[in-house]
């Protein structure tokens, strides 16, 4: 059963796709038809899913379920995974591949391979303020709160404590 999303329950399961690049707004208006279709259609053992998705800054697909209503089991997760692989069809982008980490930087959206990444703390370009899309967060409560947030508040606060150490004299 389609839920808006804004009428997920805080402590609803949420799962976020990052694309590797910024989709439109023709191209997000394209896909709601199936969007929403998939979140009225998505079943775990023939019950019915409260759920929801819709995308965030044009980056991310967010998936939302209220599991007080019934819980994902591994079929329903599967099924979900096949939509977003037709989406990734559809749009031509690639949503299941983890390889970038996104940060909001000057208003943008900006991707960063993993590989990326320590060059562009010793660069300046991302520090322990800048804002962080930590992908992994479960629940919309923590969509709502803690998405984004400053980067040296995430795993990633490792990065900036071995920066600051190479930038010391010797």
């Amino acid at each position: 059963m389609y839920v808006a999303f804004d009428q997920l329950p805080p402590e609803a399961r949420v799962w976020i796709y990052q694309a590797n690049r910024q989709l439109t707004g023709p191209e997000i208006v394209s896909v709601l038809p199936t969007m929403a279709r998939f979140a009225e259609e998505w079943t775990s053992h023939g019950r019915t899913l409260h759920a929801s998705a819709e995308f965030l800054h044009q980056h991310f697909l967010v998936i939302g379920l209220d599991q007080e209503i019934a819980g994902a089991s591994g079929c329903s997760i599967d099924a979900s995974v096949r939509f977003v692989a037709e989406l990734e069809k559809l749009l031509t982008v690639e949503l299941l591949d983890k390889s970038q980490l996104a940060f909001l930087h000057n208003g943008a959206v900006l991707l960063l391979k993993r590989s990326e990444l320590k060059e562009a703390v010793a660069s300046g370009t991302v520090g322990p303020n800048t804002f962080y899309f930590d992908n992994t967060l479960a629940t919309r409560a923590e969509l709502d709160t803690k998405w984004p947030r400053p980067a040296g508040d995430t795993w990633l606060a490792r990065y900036f404590g071995q920066a600051e150490k190479n930038r010391q004299p010797a």
